[in-house]
């Protein structure tokens, strides 16, 4: 757990302190993808999570912990806002809803500017997310079992710069 906050920490710092000596406005966005669901109902468009889920949610609460979330957007699904919801309660913070078919447009990127915000997708759409935000095909679909990377995107007046972490609990 160290390990990680440490790498999280360090991640931070690198981006704003080379923000910090322009004096620029930094946001910062965590991506990740909801937390296990449940699978056990074939069809079932909006499951909720899995027990491991739910722990792994927690502990996404956890690893945010020092990164000073001001927002907390999901998709409209029990999953993603279940992951969603420990950061969020943490942090005093409630959920706001995105359409993934209209992310980071003009009104989202004025609404977090300045901001440190999570965001919890899906495996098909926090990939694009952070490509959009980076204005660039950088990273790829998540595979169907993967539910631990981390993107941080940072945003200053110089561009976008981002990294990915593997954070396994």
């Amino acid at each position: 757990m160290k390990k990680y906050l440490f790498l999280i920490v360090f991640a931070i710092g690198i981006f704003a302190g080379v923000a910090q000596e322009k004096d620029e406005v930094v946001t910062t966005y965590y991506l990740i993808r909801h937390a296990e669901k449940n699978r056990a109902v074939k069809g079932d468009k909006d499951p909720f999570l899995t027990i491991k889920g739910a722990k792994r949610a927690d502990h996404w609460a956890e690893v945010l912990s020092n990164a000073n979330i001001n927002m907390v957007y999901t998709t409209n699904y029990n999953r993603t806002k279940e992951t969603a919801q420990p950061t969020a309660t943490k942090n005093g913070l409630r959920l706001y809803v995105y359409d993934p078919r209209k992310m980071y447009d003009e009104g989202f990127k004025y609404n977090t500017r300045g901001k440190n915000v999570l965001i919890v997708g899906h495996s098909n759409t926090t990939n694009v997310f952070a490509n959009k935000i980076l204005g660039k095909d950088k990273y790829k679909e998540i595979e169907d079992d993967n539910n631990s990377n981390l993107y941080i995107v940072t945003v200053t007046k110089s561009g976008a710069t981002s990294v990915l972490l593997k954070i396994d609990h």
